[in-house]
């Protein structure tokens, strides 16, 4: 079990002051620093502190930067310099929620333009430009093809390939579609706590994922609000973390994120201090038990990369369809009546639900 701080911040001497604030009740640093991942000399420095305080660490690049080939040098030297105090590489950044949220209407409107400027309109664009109006008027549709983009942009275009080839874990947080992180080759997920989606939901969709791929899995407590305090109290990020330690989060994480004024410690207060003092003190006494099984699975239909965050949240590119409020319903119901004793997973022949669980629910079955 892993407890600890996503540090964020730009100065090697501002992790080494979270690192002495938090070495004697967590067990975990994550180096989530865009600038600090370009500079070899902070990244070496705030990972052999953190180590030399007892510390884990797992270390972010948001990707491979040709400009610095150190960073593939160091990755594939880390393991050797920290053993197995290096967990592995965060790669990226919730690539689900970028899928999801990204305007694709206008992405394919300006793709649309320019193959219809003239001459560039020749017998080869004509395939696409019909599949791109098809998109555009909403009669195109194909889950099964858009799930495999997804799964093969990130294991070709995303250096995951580089990673696993080097046996480096690689973990990632997101805030939806974690069935394809891990099928895209993420190894460890964490679910995105306090952003207002319902806290059960990503905790049963995380799990549901990792359970029937056989992975780890973890939480990550980010922001509530867009403005200061940007994180929820500490009491409230307490339930929530100890609701993923119950569900078997084997990752509890608060992202740190953005610098306060006045506060040497990011966004952290004492208040977020106290939470993990006291999830450590839990943890350690064992007075929070894990749940030992999961009653029961929702079985969703094969590749419907639904962000359900609502009930017109988007399926991969496009709107919400027929399927949708079908599955918001019995969601909720089952969500309501199970907690973290239900796994939410998708149809799919690799990782088969029979005899896994005491009750399996189909998305489109009537609740008895």
């Amino acid at each position: 079990m892993y407890l600890g701080v996503s540090f964020c911040g730009n100065a090697t001497d501002e992790a080494i002051l979270l690192i002495d604030k938090i070495k004697n009740y967590t067990n975990l640093f994550v180096l989530q620093s865009g600038p600090i991942s370009t500079n070899m000399t902070a990244t070496t420095e705030i990972c052999d502190y953190a180590i030399s305080q007892g510390l884990n660490i797992i270390v972010y690049f948001g990707w491979f930067n040709p400009e610095y080939p150190w960073q593939k040098l160091w990755v594939q030297n880390a393991t050797q310099r920290y053993g197995d105090k290096f967990l592995g590489v965060y790669y990226y950044d919730e690539p689900g929620g970028n899928q999801l949220d990204y305007d694709w209407e206008d992405y394919f409107t300006n793709l649309n333009n320019r193959l219809k400027i003239p001459g560039a309109n020749s017998g080869r664009y004509q395939n696409l430009l019909e599949s791109i109006e098809g998109y555009l008027n909403g009669d195109i549709r194909n889950y099964d093809d858009e799930a495999q983009i997804y799964i093969t942009y990130m294991q070709q275009d995303r250096d995951i390939a580089f990673l696993r080839n080097n046996s480096i874990p690689t973990f990632v947080s997101d805030y939806a579609l974690f069935w394809w992180d891990y099928l895209g080759g993420y190894d460890v997920v964490f679910a995105q706590l306090g952003n207002n989606a319902s806290i059960m939901q990503e905790i049963d969709l995380t799990k549901g994922a990792a359970h029937l791929q056989d992975k780890d899995w973890g939480a990550i407590a980010t922001w509530k609000y867009d403005e200061p305090p940007y994180l929820d109290s500490g009491d409230e990020i307490y339930r929530q973390m100890v609701m993923a330690y119950q569900a078997g989060a084997k990752y509890l994480i608060i992202f740190d994120y953005p610098a306060i004024e006045n506060n040497p410690y990011g966004v952290l207060t004492e208040d977020h201090f106290e939470t993990l003092q006291k999830l450590w003190a839990d943890i350690n006494k064992s007075t929070t038990k894990r749940v030992s099984s999961v009653e029961a699975v929702l079985v969703l239909p094969q590749n419907y990369g639904w962000g359900m965050r609502r009930i017109d949240d988007r399926v991969w590119i496009w709107s919400s369809d027929e399927y949708s409020p079908v599955i918001w319903d019995i969601s909720r119901k089952l969500i309501d009546r199970y907690g973290i004793n239900l796994d939410i997973v998708y149809d799919d022949s690799q990782f088969p639900v029979t005899g896994k669980y005491d009750r399996i629910c189909y998305w489109n079955q009537t609740l008895t």
